[in-house]
């Protein structure tokens, strides 16, 4: 083993076959094989998703993508860009439709893994499924296969590797490849070789906060576009590094030093990481909500309003500081969602965090004047439950000098304080129409098919 693998001790329990095993369960998992339970929660999860990409249409990140595919790809396809209908390439199509669901930020995520995996995982399913005509089972079956691969590398990976890493933009490639290599139908040893083109693919880098650049949607889309790329080489024979996960010169040993191999093949089969996945309620990054949730609890339990709040503390776990610490003063809207003085004070301000309150936020001087008014706070309690569990607590003093304090154990939209179908719909349809993606008889239609879609013989277009 090389010094970077001796320098974690947990990677020297790894068995020396984590990435051959997790590419048989992902190549020989059948629908049949998935409990209803699961089946039920993809759908949802896809009908969120669907939601989030036509919110980002119009956005300049997504414009300029699309620009790219109309001089780059080609001009007709099988394969669906849900935001301008155009049809291209696969890989085109799963390159734009990744970058579009993950703008808003309302795309699902995993807790345990700090990963959205509905952002990799169906723009690249997606694009397959339609390049085949694959059925609605079969794309099921494709979806669930990246989510349980893309959860567990990223897990794997650990919180070291996402201090630098966005691990959506790494785990995901992986996740993607898992997704449409189901699609293409690869067996065990080609879906292995598919996982090395995959993971040595893998980047994203979290430099992109501290300026409000656009890097965070090129993350999703390349590696929506480069899981489907691996797998699809993979199906003609092309190989790739048989230990990608676990190898001395590996992901992990490059990316992580507190990997932990035993996270990739946990309860492998039996623990659904898809029942897992989180709906994402405020429009702003994850590591906002535990606090926005206590701090709502608060201001609506003491009906204060914004002149009442002399300070807010959010106490958080490590990862919060590393990701929405470097934002102190936001420029754009998608900086703002990075902000947890700026989310705080759209809570405290309308009670509400969601695209309308963020689409005005950088000409909301209430708002924005709590970001002289909110300080970010470690707490070990919540620190030693991340990424496992996520809980929120503030500490709210008022300007008459009373404190109140709140916390949640289970934001809202955790598999433990879900949002049910009804909720989802209207969040997915509000979504869709915040960018004119479509009017409200289309979108009416559209809901209807994104429900049924496991029953389709064949996956075609979702927009006409």
């Amino acid at each position: 083993m090389t010094a970077a693998l001796n320098a974690n001790p947990l990677m020297n329990n790894a068995i020396g076959n984590e990435s051959e095993k997790l590419a048989a369960f992902a190549a020989n998992l059948t629908y049949d094989d998935i409990p209803q339970s699961v089946v039920n929660r993809t759908i949802d999860l896809f009908v969120d998703w669907v939601g989030s990409t036509l919110s980002g249409k119009g956005h300049k990140a997504i414009s300029i993508l699309e620009d790219f595919s109309n001089a780059m790809g080609p001009s007709t396809g099988p394969s669906e860009i849900l935001t301008n209908r155009q049809m291209t390439s696969p890989l085109f199509a799963a390159l734009i439709n990744g970058a579009a669901s993950h703008i808003s930020e309302q795309d699902d995520v995993h807790n345990g893994s700090v990963f959205h995996p509905g952002a990799v995982v169906f723009p690249a399913a997606l694009a397959a499924a339609q390049q085949t005509g694959a059925s609605g089972t079969q794309f099921i079956c494709a979806c669930v296969a990246g989510y349980e691969v893309g959860i567990r590398i990223g897990e794997f990976l650990g919180r070291s590797h996402y201090k630098v890493f966005h691990t959506t933009g790494t785990a995901g490639t992986f996740a993607a490849a898992a997704a449409a290599g189901q699609i293409y139908g690869l067996e065990a040893r080609t879906m292995l070789n598919a996982f090395g083109s995959a993971g040595t693919q893998s980047a994203g880098l979290w430099e992109f906060l501290r300026d409000a650049s656009d890097s965070k949607q090129l993350h999703t889309g390349k590696s929506a576009a480069e899981g489907l790329m691996a797998a699809w080489i993979a199906s003609k024979g092309f190989t790739g590094a048989k230990k990608i996960l676990e190898g001395s010169q590996g992901i992990a040993a490059g990316m992580s030093n507190d990997a932990d191999p035993a996270k990739l093949l946990d309860n492998l089969g039996k623990r659904w990481c898809v029942l897992e996945t989180s709906f994402k309620f405020h429009a702003s990054c994850r590591h906002t909500h535990p606090a926005a949730d206590a701090l709502l609890q608060v201001v609506t339990q003491h009906d204060l309003s914004p002149i009442d709040i002399a300070h807010v503390t959010a106490h958080v776990h490590q990862g919060a500081i590393d990701v929405l610490g470097p934002v102190t003063n936001p420029t754009s809207v998608h900086q703002a969602k990075f902000s947890m003085p700026a989310t705080l004070g759209l809570i405290a301000t309308h009670r509400k965090a969601g695209l309308n309150q963020f689409a005005s936020v950088l000409d909301d001087q209430i708002a924005l004047s709590f970001l002289d008014r909110v300080t970010m706070e470690l707490d070990k309690e919540i620190d030693n439950v991340y990424p496992k569990q996520w809980i929120g607590k503030v500490t709210v003093t008022t300007k008459d000098q009373h404190s109140h304090s709140g916390r949640v154990d289970e934001p809202k939209g955790d598999p433990g304080n879900t949002l049910n179908r009804d909720e989802l719909e209207v969040k997915a349809q509000a979504l869709a129409l915040s960018s004119n993606a479509v009017n409200a008889n289309e979108l009416d239609a559209l809901m209807k098919r994104l429900w049924q879609i496991n029953h389709n013989d064949k996956i075609q277009r979702l927009l006409g």
